[in-house]
């Protein structure tokens, strides 16, 4: 969708990462039109084109330029030309008689960001190459650079579409709990990497933590998913002994510790041989832990 002329000239002198300019508000309205068109939130929209919602916000309140790579992604996912997007006075009809192209389940950017976490996943962030990831979604590399202009990009994007998949997951699993226990059982076995999907977002994480020492961009991330992380155990706990489910503890330090102990042992369970520490041994620690800290005496 973003071969069009307007687009072709701005490229010879842009580069994806480059700021638009949008001096009349243009583009901000147009994106906006966008948005109402799929009648979905702005955080949803943003979790769509894989974007920091905060980033989206500032972009449409005018404090913040969008890139020209979010504006591919947003043309992508909203099935219009980016040309039109960036000024173009209307929308270019298709040529007669040629079919439209195949468009990936979810749109061009979430295809991309699957295979990379899939990539990166089998063999490391720094084992990952964009031509990798552009012959796993039947694409060029040009068309990869577009929309995610580099190799940090692609990991920022990778790591909180894994943060939003995981959220996700979590919040359904919450809300169908009976209790704090249950919500807590729930959010136990979400982080027990028994399944091939658990396992992937797991290395993931594990490739982040490395990653997050080196960039201040995917640190951000890190310690944003982690404080969300925390807070929302911390709140499972603090629910947990309001409903006398739980004995009366301090429901940030439970949920340090708790958090900690998920973390180690799924690094055993990933890092070492098959009969060695497993997820059953993992899951088992897990529930023996909110045995002996958290159950009632009266309930043991």
């Amino acid at each position: 969708m973003f071969s069009t002329r307007l687009l072709r000239s701005r490229t010879m002198k842009d580069t994806p990462g480059d700021r638009v300019t949008d001096d009349a508000g243009e583009v901000t309205d147009r994106v906006r039109q966008v948005i109402g068109r799929l009648g979905c939130s702005h955080r949803e929209f943003a979790r769509r084109i894989v974007m920091d919602p905060s980033k989206l916000s500032r972009s449409l309140g005018g404090t913040r330029r969008f890139t020209l790579a979010e504006i591919v992604r947003i043309a992508d996912i909203g099935a219009v030309d980016t040309g039109w997007l960036l000024g173009a006075p209307e929308r270019p009809s298709a040529p007669p008689g040629r079919e439209p192209a195949a468009v990936p389940e979810g749109g061009r950017p979430l295809q991309i960001v699957r295979e990379t976490v899939r990539l990166i996943a089998e063999h490391g962030f720094h084992g990952v190459r964009v031509a990798d990831i552009a012959a796993a979604c039947g694409t060029s590399p040009a068309a990869v650079h577009y929309h995610f202009p580099g190799r940090d990009e692609l990991l920022e994007a990778a790591v909180r579409w894994c943060m939003d998949e995981d959220t996700e997951r979590r919040a359904a699993g919450l809300a169908a709990a009976p209790d704090a226990r249950g919500e807590l059982l729930h959010l136990i076995a979400l982080q027990t990497p028994r399944t091939d999907q658990q396992r992937r977002q797991w290395l993931v994480w594990l490739d982040l933590w490395a990653q997050a020492a080196r960039s201040t961009a995917v640190g951000r991330l890190h310690e944003h998913y982690y404080r969300q992380w925390r807070t929302t155990v911390a709140e499972v706990v603090r629910r947990g002994v309001d409903q006398g489910v739980f004995r009366t503890v301090d429901p940030e330090f439970t949920a340090l510790r708790l958090t900690a102990l998920i973390d180690g042992l799924a690094t055993q369970v990933l890092a070492t041989a098959p009969d060695s520490t497993g997820p059953d041994t993992m899951h088992t620690a897990l529930l023996a832990f909110v045995e002996s800290e958290l159950t009632p005496a009266s309930a043991v």
